[in-house]
């Protein structure tokens, strides 16, 4: 992949537990060079869901907060919206929301263009001039950002609060676009997998009661199986269950096991560590107001491993099957690429990236995957296509 931008370019991240405001400088120095500040703003429930313009509007300020503190105010500069929720989208400048996901639920959104609503809401702030030239989902920003360092990347895969992955794809392929040359990235939305019932045979009761209290019941089944904002829950649902049979605490449920929430996937990794003995675990569960004993310690270990290892495990099955495709596709015997990855389930639990890699392995033994880590998430990405959009407006202007 060839680059030659130039330039300061603004990046917002809106999707997980964090919202990410980013600068990016592009220069050439022999090698092209791209140097990024960023600042992490919270993502308040009573923002994420209340009033859609109240959302778009706290965005906005975070935007200008950050404009401030780095001197960036009145001065034009062009910006890409990373927009990890699935949209239909037929421009790049332009998305309309389909469905909010994960804890989002922003009301009179859906339906109507993001892009839209985030400058009627920058309107408010005269002293910024900000022209948004790219919307971009994190999966492609992460891959953009991981293709920047190694041309094999074709795949992007978020493993964090939620879950979904987009790919390369050939032009032949594609019936919704004219033309058969070349590639074109196809977001997969792969957390909505399993919304029409395939998915039902490996579906437990545990999964269907996380499912029927989210906020979005019957909705993204696959990423309430492989996400770190669900994982936590289906493991609190487990431990109910093996109360209620007398296996554990005694028999007795606390009011805080009855707590919908109070299990964070957090816990999980930190009760899979291989450094932690069963005191510190009981030490953990005591912090979540569970008495335990050794012996519940050793089961609530099980129970997350287990919860875990199936995430990885699910994850690595929907990974084989497209990089599998793609060996197909191209008719070779043998397939080299890379995936870029983020997501703070992926990084930061112990076991999930071993687990998924060798599921990857097992199910596609004739791709040679390599998985790379996106130091800079999606930002760098969007801010890349960001640039390449501003090149392209410039020139079809001259």
């Amino acid at each position: 992949m060839i680059w030659g931008e130039n330039g300061e370019f603004l990046s917002l991240d809106l999707g997980g537990s964090k919202f990410r405001v980013s600068k990016a400088q592009v220069s050439e120095e022999g090698k092209q060079h791209v140097q990024m500040e960023s600042q992490f703003y919270p993502t308040p429930n009573e923002i994420i869901r209340g009033n859609g313009s109240e959302l778009f509007e706290y965005v906005a300020d975070c935007l200008a907060d950050f404009m401030k503190t780095k001197g960036l105010t009145h001065k034009k500069l062009p910006l890409g919206l990373t927009f990890s929720f699935p949209c239909r989208q037929t421009k790049l400048e332009e998305g309309i929301l389909l469905s909010w996901t994960k804890k989002f639920k922003a009301r009179g959104v859906q339906g109507t263009d993001v892009v839209s609503c985030l400058n009627k809401a920058l309107k408010n702030h005269q002293d910024l001039d900000v022209d948004i030239l790219a919307l971009v989902n994190d999966t492609v920003g992460t891959m953009m950002t991981c293709a920047y360092d190694d041309p094999f990347c074709e795949v992007g895969v978020i493993i964090g609060t939620g879950s979904n992955v987009c790919y390369m794809e050939e032009m032949r392929n594609i019936e919704m676009v004219e033309g058969d040359q070349g590639k074109m990235c196809i977001n997969t939305e792969w957390g909505g997998f399993g919304d029409n019932g395939c998915i039902d045979d490996i579906r437990t009761q545990y999964d269907k009661e996380v499912d029927e209290g989210s906020l979005n019941p019957g909705k993204q089944r696959y990423e309430k199986m492989t996400s770190g904002m669900y994982l936590g829950e289906i493991v609190r649902q487990i431990l109910i269950d093996l109360t209620k049979q007398g296996l554990l605490f005694r028999g007795q449920i606390s009011e805080r096991l009855r707590t919908r929430g109070i299990f964070e996937t957090k816990f999980l990794s930190q009760i899979e560590s291989d450094r932690l003995a069963l005191l510190q675990v009981r030490r953990i569960l005591q912090q979540l107001g569970l008495d335990s004993t050794c012996e519940d310690s050793i089961v609530v270990k099980e129970v997350c491993g287990a919860v875990s290892r199936r995430a990885a495990q699910l994850c690595g099955a929907g990974m084989a099957a497209i990089v599998e495709k793609r060996r197909k596709d191209q008719g070779l015997e043998h397939l080299k690429i890379t995936v870029g990855v983020d997501g703070t389930l992926y990084k930061l639990h112990p076991h999930f990236s071993t687990i998924l890699q060798e599921t990857v392995k097992d199910l596609a033994p004739r791709c040679d995957v390599t998985f790379l880590l996106s130091e800079d998430g999606s930002g760098k990405g969007a801010a890349l296509i960001t640039a390449v959009a501003k090149r392209l407006q410039q020139a079809q202007d001259n």
